[in-house]
């Protein structure tokens, strides 16, 4: 008998159910698999680009820098208002996130 230490039920196929999605039969289905996939990246990309915004942007505020923020500020609010508008975001949440930036840009600029 092999022992493999990956699967501790040698006669089970599928061990681990939650990353398992089985390959559908119709034409459809298999498409909708490929869109969703493409989307998941997509909606990853921008979030990311979005977090590394928002990191640049407190940086920015740590080092006191008050003429890049503001442009930056700008170009955060921009992004999250199109996420928005693409169901990428939900409208609150960019609410609150763009409320604690803009928060610390004002507190910034009244130093």
């Amino acid at each position: 008998m092999n022992e493999d230490v990956s699967n501790p039920h040698p006669h089970s196929i599928i061990t681990n159910y939650s990353s398992f999605t089985p390959m559908p039969n119709k034409a459809n289905a298999k498409k909708q698999m490929r869109k969703d996939a493409k989307r998941a990246e997509h909606i990853a990309t921008i979030k990311a680009e979005i977090k590394s915004l928002r990191v640049k942007l407190r940086k920015m505020i740590d080092a006191k820098n008050v003429s890049e923020v503001t442009e930056v500020a700008k170009l955060v609010t921009k992004k999250f208002d199109k996420a928005v508008s693409k169901n990428i975001l939900k409208k609150n949440t960019a609410a609150r996130l763009k409320s604690r930036l803009m928060k610390k840009v004002n507190g910034l600029k009244t130093k």
